[in-house]
């Protein structure tokens, strides 16, 4: 029961974390009230649609309780109403993505196990849980997705999902999930500072 609520708290915080970097990606656009809204939603929820799809987890999640849709509204409107104290949007962005992109590539790989999917197809639904909200977030904002352009992004959960099955053969399954939270946001956050990138084509 402790490792299913973990991995709920997981989940909402990642949920959260997306919805506020949706919702300040959006706001960088000029986008009105509505729009921050949509962004935020489909930001937070993306990833995890496509995910459930894959797996035949349907109706998928966000559909089944009122909860995470509400949770992702009162994140957006909260964004919206203390977006003047964030001075530095970009890094705030930054933050807020990094974090959402380490909490739902566990959520994803957790998911998969669940399901009884193979640990490395788990860490390709991690991936895709983790990146494929701000794929979409991208896309309806008109920009080139991070994921194909910039840093490492969906290297980041591939490391961290191969990580976190590597630690469970010496700690508990928490501790494994936390650790490859932090190893995500890190890569993530040192690549957006020391420009580490893919070779282009």
């Amino acid at each position: 029961m402790m490792h299913l609520s973990y991995v709920f708290i997981i989940e909402l915080l990642g949920t959260i974390a997306f919805a506020v970097s949706g919702a300040f990606s959006a706001m960088e656009k000029k986008l009105d009230i509505f729009g921050v809204v949509v962004i935020a939603f489909v930001t937070a929820i993306g990833g995890g649609t496509i995910r459930d799809v894959l797996i035949g987890n349907l109706p998928v999640t966000w559909m089944r309780d009122i909860i995470t849709p509400s949770v992702i509204l009162a994140t957006a409107l909260i964004a919206i109403l203390f977006k003047n104290i964030f001075h530095n949007l970009p890094k705030t962005l930054l933050l807020f993505d990094s974090l959402g992109l380490g909490l739902f590539t566990i959520t994803g790989i957790q998911k998969g196990l669940d399901a009884g999917i193979h640990p490395a197809i788990c860490v390709a639904l991690g991936t895709i849980t983790g990146c494929f909200g701000g794929v979409i977030r991208d896309l309806l904002l008109r920009e080139i997705p991070i994921l194909f352009h910039k840093e490492f992004y969906a290297s980041a959960c591939i490391v961290g999902g191969t990580t976190y099955f590597l630690l469970l053969y010496a700690v508990s399954p928490p501790v494994a999930q936390t650790a490859a939270i932090v190893i995500v946001c890190t890569l993530r956050l040192l690549a957006a500072k020391f420009n580490w990138r893919l070779p282009s084509v």
